[in-house]
């Protein structure tokens, strides 16, 4: 069974870090371009970051630019979100995504996980 799995969400307090992380099982992601989106309560789904599958490129949405770094380790099968100077406004429930594609390709993922709660709050 193909299937992703987000971890690492919880409560933080403004300014502190997060690191979640994106598991596969049932397939490699070394093929994958991986995607991380977000969705606060009443808003839409947002695209966060993507890295394409040989990890040489990356992009953020201009939201999170200079906080978040997106990587991933080939060995553990993982994609990580590196988080920090979190504010109120990151708080959302966070997806990642596998695209059909190396590339991150716009409307191309077809792969989801269940999300994980992110909450920044004092």
């Amino acid at each position: 069974q193909l299937q992703l799995v987000e971890s690492g969400g919880g409560l933080v307090q403004p300014g502190g870090s997060l690191r979640l992380s994106c598991a596969a099982s049932g397939f490699t992601l070394d093929y994958y371009a991986i995607g991380w989106f977000r969705q606060a309560p009443g808003k839409e789904r947002e695209g966060v970051s993507c890295i394409n599958s040989s990890g040489s490129s990356t992009n953020y949405a201009d939201s999170v630019k200079g906080r978040f770094t997106i990587s991933r380790d080939h060995a553990k099968n993982t994609v990580y979100l590196q988080m920090n100077s979190l504010k109120p406004e990151d708080t959302a429930i966070y997806y990642c995504a596998a695209n059909r594609f190396r590339l991150c390709m716009s409307g191309q993922y077809n792969y989801w996980g269940q999300g994980t709660q992110v909450t920044v709050s004092s």
